[in-house]
């Protein structure tokens, strides 16, 4: 290989855990604060989060019970949870140690004052209320992170394997976010006027946590609608939080690194075309009404494509 095995793997996970900390704290932020000034079941709000993360089984070990104080703590700086926000910024970390001499600089510095900022919090981060910033600031610092990126590395093969780290994950994230929301409950028309409130602005959290409201708005004039949010989020070709546009961009980026290597893996690009091929050729009909393809089939198709980036690339050295 021309890069190193070792060396593509981290920059393909570091993609990855940037990308993690990032969904996770829009994710957190929005959810923890409709939790706080709405009514109903606080596990309700809470499991399609959780479900992100393993379930509430290893939550409910450590803390004993599922609340919004629970939650915030295990999701945000709970280094017990490997995949919380402070987890994820500490493998990120780990990952850009070894690349010192790959990365420019600035990614190093970005990185690591983001761990050294925000891996060190406790539980009095939620006793003075500061949950919100301590999201915006994992938010902010992971497109500093990439703008950084995009700004100063070399298009070259180690790109496209961060490329390709960011993306899957993000696709990975969205996908598992709608199917904890596409219940059959959620799909059907309430005639209770406060439980029709109550799931639209679980919708909004949605899209919120995707940072999609201002865009569904200006493309969609449908309301609040599960299956408009849904057709958005799984098909919108520009959008870029938007599980098409990150299977395309995936894909992209696995071209790329695949004219490294010519015709040594393309098991990889035709896993990662016909993700795109689906989701091109998909209706929302097709994948809400007649499950073809079914949401979990596309998150299979994602995670075929993560397990043979892994084979292809990084389990040779």
């Amino acid at each position: 290989m021309l890069l190193l095995s070792r060396l593509a793997e981290n920059l393909f996970w570091m993609g990855r855990y940037m990308e993690r900390a990032e969904n996770t704290a829009r994710l957190l932020s929005v959810n923890y604060y409709a939790t706080l000034e709405s009514a109903g079941s606080t596990r309700d709000h809470w499991r399609p989060l959780l479900d992100l993360t393993g379930g509430e089984g290893a939550l409910r070990e450590r803390y004993g019970r599922v609340d919004a104080r629970s939650v915030g703590s295990w999701l945000a700086f709970d280094r017990e949870n490997p995949s919380s926000i402070a987890s994820s910024l500490a493998f990120a970390r780990s990952n850009a140690r070894g690349l010192r001499d790959r990365i420019p600089s600035e990614m190093w510095e970005a990185i690591n004052r983001a761990y050294l900022n925000l891996c060190f919090e406790t539980g009095s981060l939620l006793d003075r209320d500061g949950l919100y910033e301590f999201c915006v600031s994992a938010r902010d610092a992971s497109q500093f992170f990439f703008g950084i990126a995009f700004a100063t590395l070399p298009r070259d093969e180690g790109w496209s394997f961060m490329r390709a780290g960011q993306m899957l994950e993000r696709t990975d994230n969205t996908l598992r976010v709608l199917q904890g929301r596409l219940t059959p409950e959620a799909l059907r028309p309430s005639i209770d006027p406060a439980r029709s409130m109550l799931l639209e602005q679980r919708w909004v959290q949605v899209l919120k946590g995707a940072s999609a409201y201002e865009a569904f708005r200006k493309r969609r004039h449908e309301g609040i609608e599960p299956r408009s949010i849904a057709a958005f989020l799984l098909l919108d070709e520009y959008f870029p939080r938007s599980v098409r546009y990150g299977a395309q961009n995936l894909h992209e980026a696995l071209e790329q690194i695949d004219r490294w290597h010519p015709g040594d893996h393309q098991d990889v690009t035709r896993l990662s075309r016909w993700l795109v091929a689906r989701l091109e050729y998909a209706r929302i009909e097709d994948i809400l009404d007649r499950q073809d393809p079914a949401l979990p089939d596309l998150l299979v198709d994602v995670n075929r494509v993560g397990a043979a980036i892994t084979a292809a690339f990084f389990e040779k050295e």
